[in-house]
C-alpha cells in the first residue's frame, strides 16, 4: 500500500516522437535554453476518448510568474497540465519547455491519491518533498526535518506534525500537500483546482504560499474557477475554452467580452 501523495515531481520531459510516417524524427516535446519563459505551445491539439481536449493550441507562459489557468468546464485545462507535466503527449503539434525545469516539475493533481487510511504522521508526510535527495531508503538528517518543520509552521500544520493523516479536515491535506510540494523546491509547479473544497482562510493560506514560490523565482501554474484572486493576485492569465482565447495580464485577458467569447465557443463545441 502506498503512501507517497501523488504530488512527486513530475518525469523529466520526454522526447516525444511524432507518430507520422515511418522515420519520423520531428519531436513533439522538447528543451531549450529560454530564461523568460517557461513553456511554449505552437499548434496543439489533444484528442482524448474520441473528441478534442485542446485544439491548435499556440501559448507562451512566461518564467518566473503565478499563471492562471480559467475556462469552462472541459476548456482543456487540466488537460494542459498533464501536457506540461510531460504525463501527456499532444496528438499534433510542439511543446517547449525550459530547460532549466527539467527534472524538477512538480504536480499537485485535482484528486490526491494520498492514502489517508494508512498510519503515517503529518511531518512524515512532509519529509516525502525531500525523497529526490534522499532516495528511497534515504534517512532524514536533521536538516531536513528543521525544514520541514518550518514549512509546516508556515501552512498552519506543525502542532499536528505527530497526528495521523486520517485524522486531518480536508483544508488541512491540502495544507500538507502543499508543505510537501514546497520541499521538493520545484522549478515549475501545476496545481489542479487547488482551492476547491477549502475554507476562504484556507485558500487565503495557499494563495500566499503560491505567492512566496513565486517570490523565490518558482514559475507556478494553477488551474483555477475563481476569478477574484486571479484579478488581484496573479501575474499572468491563460483564457481557454479548447483553444485560446485569451493571454496576458489578468486585467486584459479577462474582460467581459472574453470571458462571453469563451462561454460562447465552449458552448459551440459540445
Amino acid at each position: 500500500m502506498s503512501v507517497v501523495p501523488h504530488v512527486e515531481p513530475a518525469p523529466a520531459p520526454a522526447m516525444v516522437p511524432s507518430p507520422g510516417t515511418v522515420g519520423e524524427t520531428a519531436p513533439r516535446l522538447a528543451l531549450v535554453h529560454d530564461e523568460r519563459h517557461v513553456a511554449r505551445l505552437a499548434g496543439v491539439s489533444v484528442r482524448r476518448g474520441g473528441h478534442l481536449a485542446l485544439e491548435d493550441l499556440d501559448l507562451t507562459l512566461p518564467a518566473g510568474r503565478l499563471v492562471a489557468v480559467v475556462g469552462p468546464n472541459g476548456a482543456g485545462k487540466s488537460t494542459l497540465l498533464e501536457l506540461l507535466a510531460g504525463r501527456l503527449a499532444p496528438s499534433r503539434g510542439r511543446i517547449e519547455l525550459s530547460a532549466a525545469v527539467r527534472g524538477a516539475v512538480g504536480w499537485l493533481p485535482q484528486r490526491s491519491t494520498l492514502d489517508t487510511s494508512f498510519p503515517v504522521s503529518v511531518l512524515d508526510t512532509a519529509l516525502m518533498g525531500h525523497w529526490h535527495r534522499l532516495g528511497a531508503f534515504g534517512r532524514a538528517r536533521r536538516e531536513h526535518v528543521e525544514q520541514a518543520l518550518a514549512v509546516l509552521e508556515r501552512v498552519g500544520l506543525v502542532d499536528t506534525r505527530h497526528r495521523l493523516i486520517g485524522e486531518l479536515s480536508v483544508g488541512q491535506l491540502q495544507r500538507l500537500l502543499f508543505a510537501r510540494l514546497a520541499l521538493q523546491e520545484a522549478r515549475l509547479v501545476l496545481l489542479d483546482e487547488p482551492f476547491a473544497a477549502v475554507d476562504e482562510a484556507t485558500a487565503d493560506l495557499l494563495l500566499r504560499e503560491l505567492e512566496g514560490w513565486r517570490n523565490a523565482g518558482r514559475s507556478v501554474v494553477v488551474v483555477t474557477h475563481d476569478l477574484a484572486p486571479v484579478r488581484e493576485r496573479f501575474d499572468h492569465a491563460v483564457l481557454l475554452a479548447r483553444r485560446l482565447v485569451a493571454a496576458g495580464a489578468p486585467a486584459a485577458a479577462l474582460t467581459a467580452e472574453s470571458l462571453d467569447t469563451a462561454r460562447r465557443t465552449a458552448w459551440a463545441l459540445t
